[in-house]
């Protein structure tokens, strides 16, 4: 019996992409709804309220004194970096009434960028911490705001008590490329990070 011969040529299907999760944290203000929404190639969630006269004795507006509303649960976008690289971003919220939810917004993520303003550098304190705590790498991204003395990253690792591993870029939380290059930065660094942990240095 003859076969017919087939002209059509086997193709092989296409991968799925990796998809990975970062979050973006750090303190009330410091632009983490911007940077997601600056980046993501989606139309962002936002869970974005008014600050409310209520709030004024536990939220701390200090050098954000024009800001009308916060995030009370999470910011969330994507980009795609490669073909083959897909990141999903959760903004966390930067109040600390809202930091129970952080846990949740931890499970099975990557890795995290820490958004810092040198006028109030303080702020990031605890997000360092909880990333640090967790063995969650993490990168430190100065927001580089209008009128702001600019320092270093140098200058912000020193400040921050940071090990020479963690990478401290500058960038501007409105501009993607700038965003896109903080997470760049991040995905970098948990690489380093996982292939460390795999290949543990023996003395």
């Amino acid at each position: 019996m003859a076969f017919a011969r087939s002209d059509r040529r086997r193709t092989t299907p296409a991968a799925e992409p990796v998809a990975l999760k970062l979050l973006v944290a750090g303190g009330f203000g410091v632009g983490k709804t911007t940077l997601v929404g600056a980046v993501s190639e989606i139309r962002p969630l936002r869970t974005e309220e008014a600050l409310s006269e209520m709030g004024r004795p536990v939220d701390d507006t200090a050098g954000v004194e024009a800001k009308t509303t916060t995030t009370v649960a999470m910011d969330f976008g994507r980009i795609t970096l490669r073909d083959d690289l897909v990141l999903y971003l959760f903004g966390t919220p930067g109040q600390d009434r809202f930091w129970f939810l952080w846990d949740e917004l931890a499970q099975g993520a990557l890795g995290a960028v820490v958004l810092a303003d040198t006028r109030r550098l303080e702020d990031c304190f605890a997000a360092v911490d909880y990333f640090e705590r967790r063995g969650i790498p993490f990168a430190v991204a100065v927001n580089c705001f209008d009128g702001a003395q600019l320092h270093d990253p140098e200058s912000v690792r020193d400040a921050l008590d940071l090990d020479q591993g963690v990478p401290v870029v500058l960038c501007d939380a409105r501009q993607r490329e700038s965003a896109k290059d903080v997470l760049i930065s991040v995905v970098e660094h948990a690489a380093r990070v996982a292939e460390s942990r795999k290949h543990p240095a023996t003395t």
